[in-house]
């Protein structure tokens, strides 16, 4: 893996890990779903301007229009529905536990179509690492009181596994179309049906527009989406999906550096041995595709 394609996937794992400081926000200013839909359009949107006033070519051939549609309806419609829902059931520390068991289940996927294949030293990474997070997210664990739980659980599933199947399709299409123009149009598809389950069923006049929620949405659209989906495809153009997928463990660790520099959080020991746990298992990741490609 080059240094820049480390660094890809460092900002994005950063820009990922921003995000639920402002999705909380929020999530206090519009209605849940209503809220995941604007920030999908929004994002859509501006990738397609972007990619527009560069002249960037817009997807042709039906396969790929396939290929999009799935990654729009996964990684987006069903990512977002799934992860702005779970808030309301479960705590953040049982959810980034159960959403980071996505690269299990996309290695899973990867394996039957894409042919990606991990070791055993793969296969201990992604349990380190997926053992990491959940000592980093024990305290929030063990401090639970929540209601409709198997709901919550339910939802978290429902974005891992949309996540894991948009990654896969996303890895299909790398090399194939421009990156800027096929982000652009899955935002754009993902928010379809999240504005269409809003209408059904939320109450669109809850939503409180204001300078405080537009600088939220903006920042989530595009930094949060469009910034981060561009990079995320980029970086999958150049590294095996397993690889890479590895890097989202990092997510929880970064959201833990923000809250420990903007919000006087403090890390406590456990979750020191957490973060120990997190990067021992990209290592190994990194060292089983390695030696796979030699």
């Amino acid at each position: 893996m080059t240094v820049g394609t480390a660094l890809r996937l460092l900002a994005v794992m950063m820009l990922w890990a921003s995000c639920f400081p402002l999705i909380t926000i929020g999530l206090d200013l519009a209605p849940h779903i209503v809220f995941a839909a604007l920030r999908a359009a929004v994002a859509g949107l501006c990738l397609i301007v972007v990619g527009a006033l560069c002249g960037r070519p817009v997807p042709k051939g039906g396969c790929f229009w396939i290929l999009i549609v799935v990654v729009g309806l996964g990684a987006t419609s069903m990512g977002f529905l799934g992860m702005f829902h779970a808030a309301e059931f479960v705590s953040p520390g049982l959810a980034t536990v159960i959403a980071n068991v996505q690269p299990i289940i996309a290695a899973v996927l990867a394996t039957v179509f894409l042919g990606e294949r991990l070791n055993a030293v793969g296969k201990v990474g992604l349990a380190a690492g997926l053992a990491g997070i959940a000592v980093i997210a024990w305290p929030g664990i063990a401090s639970a009181h929540v209601q409709a739980y198997s709901l919550g659980i339910a939802y978290v599933v429902l974005a891992a596994t949309g996540v894991s199947v948009g990654n896969v399709a996303i890895k299909r299409l790398t090399g194939q179309v421009d990156p800027i123009m096929a982000m652009g149009f899955q935002l754009l598809i993902g928010a379809v049906p999240l504005a269409l389950l809003s209408m059904l069923t939320e109450d669109i006049s809850m939503l409180t527009w204001s300078t405080e929620f537009a600088l939220v949405l903006v920042a989530l659209a595009v930094l949060g989406s469009s910034l981060a989906f561009w990079l995320w495809f980029e970086a999958l153009e150049r590294v095996e999906l397993n690889r890479a997928n590895a890097f989202t463990f990092l997510v929880p660790i970064f959201g833990l550096l923000i809250g420990a520099a903007f919000f006087g959080e403090r890390l406590e020991v456990v979750q020191i041995v957490g973060v120990i746990l997190v990067l021992t298992g990209i290592l190994l990741v990194q060292r089983d595709a390695g030696s796979s490609v030699r």
